[in-house]
């Protein structure tokens, strides 16, 4: 193989000598400076099991690279389980974490002068941070995800990691046992994976399928089934090609491809998360996308599949039923695909789908045909007025009441919150405010699935709205509106909000509309002063002083 134009560097003889003697004490022969260097970004850690399981995977990543012809160079990458951190300070780190996973893969690939990168990562900003880091560098590069985990089981009852946090809900209610709650906390997540719903970790890993950065029906495998390590050993080898053809991630991710992976989020009813990452990830591929354009392709794309949260199958129920392939195809034939859009495999998507039966397997109800979707229109909706006037996202489908108004239930804080949930406090018809909770305010903008799994468990899902400038885990469901813009750090109307307003939300108008007179608005405004930030120094402080609106997807790099 002719050394490769990132490579090149370390085979121009004395100039060079320094280098290749480094290279020496990692074990290189001669031979090997003519070969492309591939990265391996390795996101395995012991610290949750959505990344306890990809060693194997990196080392069958390896294996494969050295089998077609490449030199593999491994390094880490950091992970945060929002699992574990939920309800804590901790959370506010979660989305820190998408911003430094992008600049540790960035940082090394540029600074080793890779030629291309293979990415791991299992737990939710493993895979936004990881897309961000592979189009900055935009050398060859592959998504390799962690796999799902296998769903628990209780008293004849499906479990995941969410349904411990509705029993928090349902225990305090008293309406489940405490030997009942013990056992969906101990069998609730049997071992290695990502959530097993088509919470945010499936969801990116669907869409990393639809934009064509991972190979054809990876992204629904379970990770401690065997086909996931014979699906990255192959990832390797079709990263090795990729490179010997120079295809590279922002030759792959164009606006195009961006439409069709937000229709497959559309398509598989997936996470609020999504719209965040895809404008972050958009902002890393130089790709005009914009938060209206979620709700562009949301009004075309009907939902197809009965996923968790508030669907009844898993990840791995869609994977026996054909997959993000088989959903592609449906979408495909019904004209919301744009086949022509090249993937990592050199192919293009009608092509990868060719093969594909034209309707969804007999005998299962996890895709439904076209002709009897779930639901006519997508489910993540952008809900703008003078509560939200750049924009707020909602899930809207599987709601028995698509409108409420009620009175404001205000809290500045996540724990407040969820102690007046806990402690019996919120009524049927109240709407919460969780405020001070955004990119810059939390800072971090956490996710919310305590309070929010808390209400699902008291039965109060569908009749409390919840309205918050933080986020929400894939796993929420309910009358909830998340990503509030601008947030109440910045003085967006949020922060004006009191105790007692009347707030409507309105899935079926799109609004979020605080009743409340322009001029009492003004009046509070002039009053308002922003709060004393909560972190004057390291990375948290960092992040404060430099994210951008969740309206632009809460990036750090965004100067124009």
């Amino acid at each position: 193989m002719k050394p490769n134009r990132r490579s090149a560097h370390i085979t121009e003889g004395v100039a060079r000598a320094p280098n290749r003697s480094m290279f020496y004490a990692l074990g290189y022969e001669e031979a090997d400076f003519q070969k492309p260097l591939v990265g391996v970004a390795n996101a395995h850690s012991t610290i949750t099991p959505c990344n306890a399981g990809l060693q194997r995977l990196a080392d069958a990543a390896v294996a494969g690279i050295e089998a077609a012809g490449g030199k593999a160079q491994v390094f880490g990458t950091p992970t945060i389980s929002d699992g574990m951190a939920m309800g804590t300070e901790g959370m506010k780190y979660s989305l820190v974490s998408r911003e430094v996973i992008a600049d540790c893969i960035e940082t090394c690939v540029g600074g080793q002068w890779m030629d291309g990168v293979l990415v791991v990562g299992g737990c939710d900003k493993n895979m936004p941070g990881g897309m961000m880091g592979m189009l900055r560098a935009n050398v060859p590069a592959i998504y390799v995800y962690g796999g799902t985990i296998l769903p628990g089981h209780h008293a004849g009852r499906t479990l995941d990691v969410v349904s411990v946090f509705e029993a928090v809900g349902e225990f305090t209610a008293g309406r489940m046992s405490e030997s009942d709650f013990c056992e969906i906390e101990r069998r609730a997540v049997p071992g290695t994976g990502s959530c097993g719903g088509m919470y945010t970790a499936n969801t990116m890993s669907s869409a990393f399928e639809a934009l064509g950065m991972s190979l054809p029906g990876s992204s629904t495998m379970a990770n401690p089934h065997e086909e996931k390590v014979a699906s990255a050993r192959e990832s390797a080898r079709v990263l090795v090609e990729a490179v010997k053809a120079d295809l590279k991630p922002r030759d792959i991710v164009t606006r195009e491809a961006i439409e069709n992976a937000v229709a497959v989020i559309m398509a598989i009813g997936g996470s609020t998360n999504a719209v965040l990452h895809f404008l972050a990830i958009a902002h890393a591929a130089g790709v005009a996308w914009t938060i209206d354009d979620f709700e562009r392709v949301r009004r075309r794309v009907p939902v197809l599949c009965d996923l968790k949260p508030s669907g009844r199958y898993h990840a791995v129920d869609l994977h026996r039923a054909g997959g993000i392939p088989q959903v592609m195809r449906l979408l495909l034939d019904a004209g919301l695909l744009h086949g022509e859009c090249v993937t990592i495999t050199g192919k293009t998507v009608a092509a990868t789908l060719a093969g594909l039966p034209a309707a969804p397997p007999p005998q299962q109800d996890v895709i439904r045909p076209l002709s009897a979707p779930l639901y006519a229109q997508g489910h993540l909706a952008i809900l703008k007025g003078n509560l939200s006037p750049e924009g707020a996202v909602a899930k809207i489908t599987g709601l028995k009441t698509p409108a409420m108004t009620g009175p404001a239930r205000v809290f500045d804080d996540e724990q407040t919150a969820l102690a007046a949930i806990l402690g019996r406090g919120i009524r049927p018809g109240d709407v919460m405010v969780l405020r001070y909770l955004g990119p810059r305010g939390a800072p971090g903008m956490p996710e919310m699935l305590a309070p929010t799994s808390a209400l699902v468990g008291q039965g109060l899902g569908e009749s409390v709205g919840l309205v918050t400038d933080g986020r929400f885990s894939g796993g929420t469901w309910g009358m909830v509106v998340g990503h509030v813009a601008p947030e109440a750090y910045e003085g967006g109307a949020i922060a004006l909000v009191r105790e007692g307003d009347q707030i409507t939300i309105d899935a079926r108008t799109l609004t979020l509309h605080l009743h409340v007179p322009d001029d009492e608005l003004a009046r509070r405004r002039a009053a308002w002063r922003r709060p004393e930030p909560r972190y004057v120094r390291g990375v948290l402080a960092k992040f404060a002083r430099s994210a951008s609106s969740a309206s632009t997807g809460a990036v750090l790099d965004r100067f124009e």
